[in-house]
């Protein structure tokens, strides 16, 4: 009797397990092919009767599968109960929400409104990239989900709004990575002015799409004179730019001495190169002239020791070697002569200043047409959608004109510098000839007057 109790509890458990599992055979059926459904449900009922017979033969497994199945029914009642209790718990908060707000009335309705509104609107106008949020999140939260205005909603609300209005007015110092012209971040000490600048010892800096700080890639020598006094607190004045960055840009975009210099392209370094040539031949002519202005005032000074190391003395002393007996026209022409051939010396290089001073605009004028000419092949292409286009080609045209004149200046300046110089010294040898002559023709006039009386 007993034997049968025991094999019939082995076939209610069976019958149990089997009912608790039922799912899994069909489950591992349907991913079989099969013809139909008659022959998916017979291969079912030879695995679950196979199934069964291992069990019955083996008691542990049978065991084992019981206490797995009755787990699995106490975990999914248990999540059940959670389910049920928070669905509980919201029910209870939505009614309390529900009393809440049909309490508060229609003002503090129209007040969450109008912060929910205000808050929007300072969000959107700040945005991400200001200067105010660089420290700390202080913009105010958005209100679009709160329901019911609470008390701790509402301070801080108010509280970022004065956290923004405070920061407007600080100059704060902040430790932030900061990410150089070549991309690398490093971590430096930050000044933020208000909602109007940020910058480092050496650079403005600017925050990108990810609010990630970066140096401007060149900032205007106007205000780098600025950043490293304010920096160190050794001044309190810096430059501002009430337009928000536009001022600042077009600074910053203005090109340096050099690249100016290499917009003239070809053209502009024929100038310039034509140019030192012009500057180093006048120089040198320049200092002969002067050398040779020293030795005249010596030779000057010493009328009685003639020497053939400057011009004058070397006039004298083929005046002095002359015949003195041929007639005064002769004799002048031959002093003529002498100071005719000082004057190559004295006036060497200024045929070559004067025409460099002449060429280099024409020049200029030249790569300034074959610069427009680009600008105008550019806008036949391209339109003239972009007036930068226009603007920066017919800059970068008139850049080779800039460079003519600034080459013709100085050349002419130098070429009156020589030919001034050069006249001087003939006029002094010429007046010291002359002076030569006369004496030698008052010495003769004696002489004559004595012999015809």
């Amino acid at each position: 009797m007993m034997r049968d109790l025991k094999k019939c509890h082995r076939y209610v458990m069976v019958a149990l397990l089997m009912g608790l599992t039922s799912l899994s055979p069909l489950t591992s059926a349907q991913s079989q092919e099969t013809t139909s459904l008659r022959e998916a449900r017979e291969a079912a009922e030879i695995r679950d009767q196979q199934r069964l017979i291992e069990l019955l033969d083996d008691q542990a497994a049978l065991e084992e599968a019981l206490e797995q199945a009755r787990d699995r029914q106490q975990t999914a009642q248990a999540r059940h109960d959670a389910l049920q209790a928070q669905d509980a718990a919201q029910s209870v908060e939505a009614e309390r929400l529900a009393a809440r707000q049909s309490e508060q009335g229609e003002a503090l309705s129209n007040l969450l409104d109008a912060l929910n509104q205000h808050s929007n609107e300072v969000r959107n106008a700040l945005g991400e990239d200001s200067w105010l949020t660089l420290n700390e999140d202080v913009l105010p939260p958005r209100l679009s989900d709160v329901n019911v205005l609470e008390r701790e909603v509402l301070e801080d609300v108010v509280d970022r709004l004065a956290t923004l209005t405070r920061n407007t007015g600080n100059a704060e110092r902040l430790e932030r990575p900061v990410a150089d012209a070549n991309g690398e971040i490093a971590p430096q000490t930050v000044v933020r002015l208000g909602d109007f600048a940020a910058f480092t010892s050496t650079d403005l800096l600017r925050q990108d799409d990810d609010g990630h700080l970066t140096v401007l890639p060149r900032t205007p020598g106007e205000i780098a004179d600025y950043l490293a006094a304010y920096h160190q607190g050794e001044t309190r004045v810096m430059a501002m730019d009430p337009t928000r960055g536009s001022v600042i840009d077009a600074l910053a975009q203005r090109p340096t001495l050099m690249e100016r210099f290499h917009q003239g392209g070809y053209v502009g370094y024929v100038v310039i190169a034509l140019g030192g040539v012009g500057l180093l031949v006048a120089l040198l002519q320049y200092l002969y002239l002067l050398a040779t202005s020293q030795r005249v005032n010596r030779q000057l000074k010493s009328p009685d020791q003639l020497t053939d190391h400057n011009p004058l003395g070397r006039v004298l002393l083929r005046f002095e070697g002359m015949d003195k007996h041929q007639t005064p026209e002769a004799l002048e022409a031959r002093l003529d002569e002498a100071v005719l051939a000082e004057l190559p010396r004295l006036e060497r290089g200024q045929p070559i200043v004067k025409l460099l001073a002449a060429i280099a605009p024409l020049l200029g004028l030249l790569g300034t047409v074959t610069g427009m000419i680009v600008t105008f092949q550019a806008i036949t292409v391209f339109g003239t959608g972009d007036p930068q286009l226009m603007a920066g080609g017919i800059s970068q045209a008139l850049v080779t004109t800039v460079l003519g004149l600034i080459t013709a200046v100085p050349l002419l300046f130098a070429q009156t510098a020589l030919s001034s110089r050069s006249r001087h010294l003939t006029h002094v040898i010429e007046g010291r000839a002359s002076a030569a002559l006369a004496d030698h023709l008052e010495a003769q006039q004696p002489s004559q007057d004595a012999s015809v009386s």
